[in-house]
């Protein structure tokens, strides 16, 4: 069993209190006809202590949203802004979604337990505040893959179907509706400092970076706080953009708004598994330019947390901040190495780049999918070696040879003829045996069938 997941007694917490005044509103959550129970995460329940609700208690929580005892007395829909597609939003916050409390795991950390589909908030312009119930089971195949492959990212721990049609230009429709919950390592963005910084309210940025420090990561302020925060949201979101690449991801939608400050990964929409290494792969069928695309996802996480640095400058001067900045492509390149070596199942060693680039060069032109590579290749030995025979191959086996076998590959899984992959078909199937038949048994053999693979992968490589 992973640390993370070890069981914990219930611990609530509220120290989001200490964002207020002006960083969220008060908001319910809608009154929905029906709270069918449709998908609950014992195993994250367990590490948070939750596990223990019986079905009908679940639902009054995470489809009715009673309060939890000892955490937030009523929601809250929290305030920001943000760049979407490099275009200054101030018009925006939790549209669809709140804060519904806070809890602590076995190790004190701090997590919050927040929706998407909820009801309408003061920030829901002409939106329904709605989700779709395609959108939440999309979001649990999402983070359950990108937790097996080692990506820092939220969780899904709740769906509750919700009894309503509803209508949307981009699926056929009426379609059903959901609330759902995910876990995260906190819901505080990016553009919540820039919409601090927009109204020139250095308290705000101050009471922002001071909680990030102290109840995010942990440590103490320490002579610059702005620029020590800066910093670690450089290395956590560097390797972010790394994790994202060797689980062969796109997110969709990079925007500022959409950049947790602890580096985790949230917010499914568009997303999807390139099955090639494809750079110009983009998930969203509006991001015309490829501002997304697989390939660009360093670049445009980058420029986000640029504007992190930018935010900060009522509080300190340029020249920390930009030192900061210019770690990240140092910290990206490590973070390929240590992460492909790691799902590939060998001990990272200085000619890291060279085997990666290699490696990358014989999948672009062979057009050999990403997780059939690394299955392949789990441990440094090919398990079918005529399919890696070619020119095109040539430098990359003459790279692997120096590499040692790190992780262990007695799983089962190693031996299984395909691997695990989650491809838009296979999406589009799921979502249809559910749409056509109501059959969620594809759902749950598929969420079983992640798992096992995350089993055989074990934890990802912390960072230094």
């Amino acid at each position: 069993m992973r640390p993370a997941l070890q069981p914990a007694k219930y611990s609530p917490a509220n120290e989001i209190v200490a964002l207020q005044p002006d960083f969220a509103d008060p908001v319910a959550a809608a009154d929905f006809p029906q709270a069918i129970l449709r998908f609950r995460n014992d195993r994250w329940a367990s590490a948070v202590g939750l596990d223990g609700l019986g079905d009908e208690e679940w639902v009054a929580h995470f489809g009715r949203f009673a309060p939890l005892e000892g955490s937030l007395p009523q929601p809250l829909a929290l305030r920001y802004h943000g760049h979407q597609f490099r275009v200054y939003n101030p018009d925006i916050g939790d549209g669809r979604g709140f804060l519904f409390a806070q809890v602590r795991d076995g190790a004190g950390r701090l997590l919050d337990l927040g929706t998407k589909g909820s009801g309408q908030t003061p920030y829901s312009r002409f939106g329904d505040g709605r989700l779709t119930l395609k959108g939440g089971v999309r979001e649990i195949l999402a983070t359950e893959m990108l937790e097996a492959l080692g990506v820092n990212t939220s969780r899904t721990f709740s769906i509750i179907e919700t009894g309503e049609a509803l209508e949307r230009n981009d699926e056929p429709s009426p379609t059903r509706g959901a609330a759902m919950v995910r876990l995260s390592h906190s819901h505080i963005r990016i553009g919540s400092f820039q919409r601090a910084a927009y109204y020139n309210d250095t308290a705000l940025l101050e009471r922002l970076t001071d909680y990030a420090l102290t109840r995010l990561y942990d440590e103490a302020p320490g002579d610059n706080p702005p620029a020590q925060l800066l910093g670690r949201v450089v290395e956590r979101t560097a390797d972010l953009a790394a994790s994202y690449m060797v689980a062969g991801f796109v997110h969709g939608v990079l925007n500022s708004d959409n950049i947790n400050v602890t580096g985790e990964s949230f917010d499914y929409g568009p997303w999807r598994f390139t099955p090639l290494w494809e750079p110009g792969f983009t998930a969203a069928y509006f991001d015309r330019d490829g501002l997304y695309a697989f390939g660009r996802q360093a670049e445009a996480i980058h420029w986000d947390v640029a504007q992190l640095a930018v935010s900060l400058r009522p509080l300190v001067e340029a020249q920390p901040l930009i030192e900061q900045l210019e770690r990240f492509p140092q910290l990206y390149g490590q973070a390929m190495a240590r992460r492909f070596c790691w799902r590939l199942g060998v001990v990272e060693t200085d000619d890291a780049p060279a085997m990666i680039e290699a490696a990358v060069r014989g999948m672009i032109a062979t057009q050999r999918p990403i997780d059939r590579f690394f299955q392949d290749w789990r441990g440094g030995d090919p398990r079918d070696g005529t399919a890696y025979a070619g020119e095109e191959w040539a430098g990359f086996r003459e790279a692997i040879a120096g590499f040692e076998a790190s992780g262990a590959k007695d799983r089962p899984y190693w031996a299984d003829a395909s691997p695990c992959s989650m491809h838009i078909d296979e999406v589009e199937a799921i979502w249809s045996a559910i749409a056509e038949r109501d059959d969620w048994a594809p759902l749950h053999a598929k969420v079983a069938a992640i798992r096992r693979m995350g089993d055989a992968l074990g934890d990802a490589p912390p960072l230094p």
